[in-house]
Order: structure tokens, then C-alpha cells, then sequence
């Protein structure tokens, strides 16, 4: 056991202090840099760099999710018919979140708009049942002002025009349909997370690389915090009135290092993904989309098949995936120790009844691990029909840990997208889970914000304003605002 001895003058003190240097903490950052401008920062990262893990566009953090072609955000309900409800609410956060990188450009708080470029996102599926849902899908979303530009398809020379690849080489006569919502967009959210947590260095935040959190503690009411900084190995105590625990797959377990009674009964399930990158930049230069599939029968909704464009520091590239898999460490940068580590006594029935009730998953995922590379091709093919495997290479993507919860009824529950842990008292929060994550980055941290620091909230809102001119309003309940805001916001990250 490594024993830590911070320095009796290594002691500093921050009203915040943020635990990780991925989006969400530079977004949480950034914020409270505007709306309490006198508060002191301290962000730790254990990492050399901002946005190298869950934030990273290699990572799995490349789309900006909005529900315009996500087919599991619109699940078919028994009868066929299909819930709009988490594509509307995923599509308002993705809004919120436009108007804070348009704010965030707007003020400097970026270098540029380069981290964000339009892109249409395309839902593609191929057979009679797929195509009766996504026609479904697409009756129940037109409607709404925030999917009103929605166009569908089941003419393969109209996808031929939208997609080349997806049509080139495919059999007139096989039943596909397709959406598209021409005015999507891509965001590099490592680029974003870096310029943004710079902005916040250079605003007076302490911006601490290569230092790692070992521990932390009540103390009175606020917290220490033993940090180790890699480089020296010299171990220093932080306080700190507030604690963001913005670490990705790391957040479980400072979580349960802090004690509080909120993380009893949350443990985590990780699954790794690779994904192909095509390397012949005349074939990456024929797509120009994001392009979603269904997910197979057993898969969990991150590994839905995607043809995608993305943009990674200015340079487009092509990618599909991802193909999932299964690794016990909870970051790319940690060991395979993560995942027992994290057992505790208040999560392993949860955990055990997750195991239990989802054996669909877990075959899914050994089937998945065995695959061989002319297996992955093939799943290719399904999407590029004319696509050559020796111009794509096989690259690892990201950790992923889903939360697992306890349930009244089951023991556990798996569930797929985020949750926020907040200490009875707010002094401490923390992000568990994964998509959409990144792309409601902003919305998140306003809930947090409402949470955590309840009598100062109200004196925020105008400012909130300023960075969410919508702030208030559901913007599919007012097409006029709507129409507004994405027009502004459209031409502050210059997407037209």
C-alpha cells in the first residue's frame, strides 16, 4: 500500500476545486469563472493534457449528439409505435449546449468556432421492419419544431446523392430507408475542452497537469484532498469548500473514497470499442455525414453501428464502429484492477442482478471480443458495400462504464446515459456514465449548479442568460425562438 505524506507546506485552499480536465469540468469551470468571477479555482488532471480521455474525439466524444439520427433515442414501443419524448429532450440539451459554444466563441473563451463543423446526420437501415420503424420515427419527430428540417427516403439514388458510399455497390432490390437532417453538425470536444480549460488558466484558475488524486476527506465543512504529482512524486493537501468529481471513469471510485452515503449502491460496468479509420483520403473524402444504423439484437445502445464523418484538429476523417468489447480498467489510462476494486458491500447485489438479467449482453459482447478482423469487414460492408478493408486500420476507442444502480423491484439496474451523484449538504458532485455526456455537458452542469449552490442560484440566472439566451424556455414549444437562436448561434460558429 502506497503511503502518502503531503509536505507540512504543501497546503493550498480553492473554493472550487475540479477533479478531472474533461468537458464537463472545463464546462463547470468556465461558468463559474463567469458567474462568480472573485472564486478561487484549482483543477486537477491526472493526465499531461486536457480532454485525453472520455473527451477525446478517438475516444468515442466525436458526434454532438441531438437525437437527429440516433435510432435508440426513439425506441419502437410494442405495438410499433415510437416514443419521441428522449430524442426531444436530448435535441433541447444539444441546443443548450450550441448556445454556450456560441457564447464561449462570442467571448473569447475559445480560440475559434474550428472545434464545431456542419455535417448531416443521416439514419440508415436496411430490411422491411427497420424500414416501417424509421418511417414511424420520422411521422412522430417531423412534427416538432427541433426535427422539422427532417427529410426521409427510401429511393437508393436519393441516398446515393445524400451518401455515395452507402449507396455505391448495393442491391437495387434490397428494402433500405433512410432520414436525413441536412443542417447537423460535429464537434471535436477535445479541442473544445482544451480551449476552454486554457481560457480558464488564463483567467486565474490553477491548472494542475500530471497530478492525481489519491484521497479526499470531509473537513469541517469543505474537503481535503491529497494530490500526488507524478512528475516529482511530491504529495500536496488541497481544500476546498466545493469538489466537482469530473473524471470520467475514474469518478466512481473517488466517489466511494469520499464517503458519501449518495454513491452507496452505484457500482459500474465497463465496455472498451474499437473502431476502423479509413486511411485512403479519396474514399474519406466521399462522405461527408454521420450515419446511424439499429443496433443488433443484445447490444447496448453505444455500440450502434455508425458510418461517421469527423473533423479531429481541423483534419476529416472516416471512421466506423464501434465494435465493442470488454476490459475491467475504467479508463484507457488506468489497469484491469478498476473494476474489483470498485466492489464494495452496498453494490455488489446490485452488480450480481445486473450480471443476471443481462446474459444477452454479456454474449453479445464475448461474440464481439472474438470477432475477427474479416468479421468486422463484413459489419462494414453492411454500411459501405464497396468498401475495401486494406484502406482501414483497426484502432482502440475509449472506456465506457455504464452505471449500475440499485433497484427496489430488481436488485440492479443497468442503465445507459449519465447520472449526477450530489451530497446531501452539495459540497461534493460527480458524473457517472456516458452518452449523450458530452454533448449535454452544459445542461448538465446548470442542474448541477441548481443543486449544489441553491442560494446563489438565483442571483445567476441573468448571467445564465447571457451564455443560454433561450435559458427557461423549451425551444420545440416556441418555433419562432427557436428559428432565432439557431440562426444566431448557426453564424457565431459559422455553420453557414
Amino acid at each position: 500500500m502506497e503511503i502518502l505524506v503531503p509536505s507540512e507546506t504543501s497546503t493550498e485552499s480553492f473554493d472550487v476545486v475540479l477533479i478531472g480536465a474533461g468537458i464537463m469540468s472545463a464546462t463547470l469551470g468556465t461558468m463559474i469563472n463567469q458567474l462568480e468571477p472573485t472564486w478561487s479555482i484549482g483543477l486537477f488532471e491526472n493526465l499531461d493534457k486536457a480532454g485525453e480521455e472520455s473527451s477525446s474525439p478517438w475516444n468515442n466524444a466525436g458526434t454532438g449528439h441531438s437525437a437527429l439520427c440516433e435510432l435508440n433515442y426513439a425506441p419502437a414501443k410494442a405495438d410499433g409505435t415510437v416514443d419521441p419524448a428522449k430524442a426531444i429532450g436530448i435535441n433541447e440539451q444539444f441546443q443548450v449546449s450550441r448556445q454556450f459554444y456560441s457564447w464561449a466563441v462570442e467571448n473569447k473563451r475559445v480560440a475559434d468556432a474550428d472545434f464545431i463543423n456542419a455535417l448531416p446526420h443521416m439514419s440508415f437501415v436496411i430490411g422491411e421492419d427497420h424500414s416501417k420503424y424509421l418511417k414511424a420515427r420520422y411521422d412522430v419527430l417531423k412534427p416538432n419544431a427541433l426535427f422539422g428540417e427532417m427529410e426521409h427516403t427510401t429511393d437508393l439514388d436519393t441516398i446515393n446523392e445524400w451518401t455515395p458510399l452507402v449507396a455505391k455497390g448495393r442491391d437495387a432490390a434490397q428494402k433500405v430507408a433512410a432520414s436525413r437532417v441536412a443542417s447537423g453538425t460535429d464537434v471535436d470536444f477535445g479541442r473544445l475542452t482544451k480551449d476552454l480549460t486554457n481560457s480558464l488558466s488564463a483567467a486565474g484558475a490553477s491548472v494542475n497537469y500530471g497530478h492525481k488524486v489519491k484521497t479526499l476527506k470531509r473537513d469541517g465543512a469543505g474537503w481535503e484532498i491529497t494530490v500526488k504529482d507524478k512528475a516529482s512524486g511530491a504529495v500536496k493537501t488541497v481544500k476546498a469548500k466545493f469538489v466537482f468529481v469530473g473524471a470520467g471513469g475514474g469518478a466512481l471510485s473517488l466517489l466511494q473514497k469520499s464517503g458519501i452515503d449518495e454513491i452507496k449502491g452505484f457500482g459500474g460496468f465497463p465496455v472498451s470499442g474499437q473502431f476502423l479509420r479509413c486511411t485512403d483520403e479519396t474514399v474519406i473524402n466521399q462522405h461527408h455525414a454521420k450515419v446511424y444504423g439499429q443496433a443488433s439484437v443484445g447490444a447496448p445502445p453505444m455500440s450502434v453501428p455508425h458510418l461517421d464523418t469527423r473533423f479531429v484538429d481541423g483534419k476529416r476523417s472516416l471512421m466506423f464502429g464501434p465494435y465493442a468489447g470488454f476490459s475491467m480498467n475504467f479508463l484507457k489510462s488506468t489497469g484491469q484492477m478498476d473494476l474489483p476494486l470498485s466492489l464494495r458491500p452496498h453494490n455488489i447485489i446490485p452488480m450480481l442482478a445486473v450480471g443476471k438479467d443481462n446474459m444477452s449482453l454479456t454474449t453479445y459482447l464475448i461474440k464481439e471480443v472474438l470477432k475477427s478482423r474479416a468479421k468486422k469487414d463484413e459489419a462494414l460492408a453492411e454500411y459501405f458495400p464497396a468498401a475495401d478493408g486494406s484502406q482501414w486500420e483497426l484502432i482502440t476507442a475509449g472506456q465506457r462504464v455504464q452505471v449500475i444502480k440499485k433497484d427496489a423491484k430488481k436488485g440492479g439496474v443497468l442503465q445507459f446515459g449519465t447520472e449526477v451523484i450530489t451530497s446531501s449538504d452539495g459540497s461534493i458532485s460527480g458524473l457517472l456514465g456516458a452518452s449523450p455526456g458530452a454533448s449535454t455537458a452544459t445542461p448538465i452542469m446548470v442542474g448541477l449548479l441548481s443543486r449544489c449552490f441553491p442560494k446563489q442560484f438565483a442571483g445567476w440566472e441573468a448571467k445564465l442568460k447571457e451564455m443560454i439566451p433561450s435559458y427557461g424556455t423549451k425551444l420545440n414549444e416556441n418555433p419562432a425562438l427557436y428559428a432565432e437562436v439557431k440562426a444566431a448561434t448557426d453564424k457565431s460558429l459559422e455553420l453557414i
